[in-house]
């Protein structure tokens, strides 16, 4: 078995010679090597990335765009050639269109507050799914208390993909904006996003994607896609925690209104009034995060230098070998069988509790995630409570997914006997 899935390794890229970039996958745990199965979570970062914000705060540490000295310039240069290669990689038309912020959730609630807060009335309706991370509930609930708009929710079919002929019964003249997550990060789904902007476009709706499990092994292209604002986060994509994107068209951007207000965002500033800068550069408030821009662009260059259709090629096959692994294990059940889906694998063992599961992994070295995922309204549609979690990424092994099952049969026998 390990001499057959070695050369299904390297029929894509060098994985061992990639884990050796990735310091903290040498360690142990609990004796064992580490086995690291919760990239849903969040992912690793390589040497690459540690080295950019370490750089930074060695050599050019200084605030952006409010000097005239050179760390200033360095930093400045840095942070917005970071904006650049983010444009770039998914291919949005100017990096005017790129925000940064502090992660996907703050993306999302950025969105809420400063278009649909000031163009949204009560009436309007606001499109999710069952599916969604909380990120991508709570700030429109909020909204909706705000605002007196209506949320209405796409439902999730048994087999975890959506009910698209409910969602095509939805569609009206008072639907305003399409919020909706591209993979689940439960079910591992990919939804067909380019089918429901098509669909939302033809009725005047926006569209926002949540792109936070996509973007990081999958090549996204927000111009083709046509969504209106996309949003995702540098730690799911190996660069550091603290730092995000929204995307959004420019045409909507100039139309916003600033979400915080501070320094940096604005143009004129008076005891009277304020006035703002041009966009992005309204929407980023105080001193951003310079370091984590840094290292997002670091990440960037690894992802496009390993090459996205490979990743995406690579994580297929280790999504399906473990998801064939798993199905033979006596008791387990895998939650959601979309057609198309993504490297999250969620999964329930008879008469084992995904939170005496997990720590019984851990003893192994393995590390999964245990709960709800901040999902619990899809949670309840399936009526469960919680289920287990492994999520897989390009530094992943066929040999790690062969312990994965060893300790998975295993667990089954410990706890059923």
């Amino acid at each position: 078995m390990h001499q057959e899935t070695s050369v299904l390794e390297k029929t894509y890229f060098d994985v061992e010679k990639i884990r050796g970039d990735f310091p903290i996958l040498s360690q142990e745990i609990n004796g064992k090597p580490l086995i690291y199965f919760d990239n849903a979570a969040t992912t690793q970062k390589p040497h690459a990335v540690i080295k950019s914000i370490s750089d930074y705060y060695r050599e050019s540490n200084a605030n952006v765009h409010r000097a005239l000295h050179v760390l200033a310039d360095r930093a400045t240069s840095g942070y917005e050639n970071a904006r650049k290669k983010v444009a770039k990689f998914i291919n949005a038309a100017s990096s005017d269109e790129i925000v940064f912020t502090s992660g996907a959730t703050a993306s999302i609630n950025l969105v809420a507050h400063s278009w649909a807060r000031k163009f949204l009335n009560p009436g309007n309706q606001i499109i999710l799914s069952e599916m969604e991370h909380h990120s991508n509930i709570v700030p429109w609930q909020l909204i909706a208390d705000l605002t007196g708009i209506e949320i209405k929710y796409i439902p999730v079919r048994e087999s975890g993909i959506l009910d698209m002929d409910a969602f095509d019964n939805m569609l009206n003249k008072n639907v305003k904006l399409i919020s909706i997550t591209h993979m689940s990060n439960v079910l591992g789904t990919v939804n067909p996003v380019a089918e429901i902007i098509k669909k939302a476009h033809s009725f005047g709706i926006k569209v926002l994607i949540d792109a936070a499990q996509s973007v990081p092994g999958m090549s996204v292209d927000v111009t083709q896609m046509d969504c209106d604002f996309m949003a995702f986060s540098s730690h799911k994509m190996m660069g550091p925690t603290g730092i995000g994107v929204l995307y959004s068209k420019k045409d909507l951007l100039e139309k916003m209104d600033p979400f915080m207000g501070g320094g940096e965002m604005i143009e004129t500033v008076s005891v009277e009034g304020s006035s703002w800068a041009e966009a992005p550069h309204k929407f980023e408030a105080g001193t951003p995060n310079i370091a984590g821009a840094f290292g997002l662009s670091a990440a960037i260059d690894y992802l496009e230098n390993l090459n996205m259709q490979s990743i995406t090629a690579y994580k297929d096959r280790l999504t399906h070998y473990a998801l064939d692994g798993m199905s033979k294990i006596k008791s387990l059940q895998i939650i959601g069988e979309a057609p198309v889906r993504g490297s999250a694998i969620s999964f329930r063992m008879d008469g084992v509790h995904p939170f005496d599961l997990a720590p019984f992994l851990d003893q192994h070295g393995i590390a999964i995630r245990a709960g709800h995922h901040c999902a619990q309204p899809l949670m309840k549609k399936l009526n469960l409570s919680a289920t287990s979690r492994a999520s897989l990424y390009f530094y992943n092994t066929f040999q790690e997914i062969d312990v994965f099952l060893e300790v998975l049969d295993r667990a089954n026998h410990f706890f059923l006997k």
